[in-house]
């Protein structure tokens, strides 16, 4: 562990390799599981004001779960996350004709239709963030779906902070980001 700010990071982003693989996983980490996606509060709102425009991109039985349980929920913690469609997928969740998940928030983003590209917890995986009252801790997550991930981030020697820089850029920022790529150029020397 390391601090950059008031960040705690772990070691793991930097050490190992993550390159997501949507043909092998066809995009599990948006249908598996028994949570939404987390979000926080500002993104609420934003949520409910593009829903919209989001709305054209999403699946029936998405529409339905939005509009039954709203563009977001909070959970019995008091955490705020997507809605999912009968304890599954995420309500926002997409396929396309190869049966692969995708999210109709980035298509309509994507699309021009939206500017923002969609929460940042998705854009962050595998690198989860836990806020507390001093600092946020930011973690890599594994999860035994995305072991393709690992095997191709190994294979093209990409570590998770590298994959996810534009997501890490967009949640602290570029000073930040120019600081994590300094502790990891002296953790790679050692």
């Amino acid at each position: 562990m390391f601090q950059i700010g008031k960040t705690i990071v772990s070691e793991d982003i930097i050490q190992k390799d993550f390159v997501c693989n949507l043909s092998a996983c066809k995009g599990a980490c948006c249908i598996d599981g028994d949570a939404g996606a987390p979000l926080d509060l500002e993104e609420t709102k934003i949520l409910q004001d593009i829903y919209p425009k989001v709305k054209p991109f999403l699946r029936k039985e998405g529409i339905a779960a939005i509009e039954a349980q709203g563009t977001f929920i909070t959970t019995e913690d008091g955490e705020l996350e997507t809605p999912l469609i009968n304890g599954a997928d995420c309500a926002y969740v997409t396929f396309d004709n190869r049966g692969t998940a995708l999210c109709g928030i980035e298509e309509a983003y994507n699309q021009g239709e939206i500017d923002w590209k969609k929460p940042v917890s998705c854009h962050l995986y595998p690198v989860r963030v836990q806020d507390y009252s001093e600092f946020a801790a930011v973690n890599y997550h594994h999860w035994h779906i995305c072991d393709d991930a690992c095997t191709l981030g190994k294979e093209l020697q990409v570590p998770v902070y590298k994959f996810v820089k534009q997501a890490l850029v967009r949640k602290f920022g570029e000073d930040w980001y120019e600081e994590l790529e300094k502790v990891a150029e002296n953790l790679t020397k050692k």
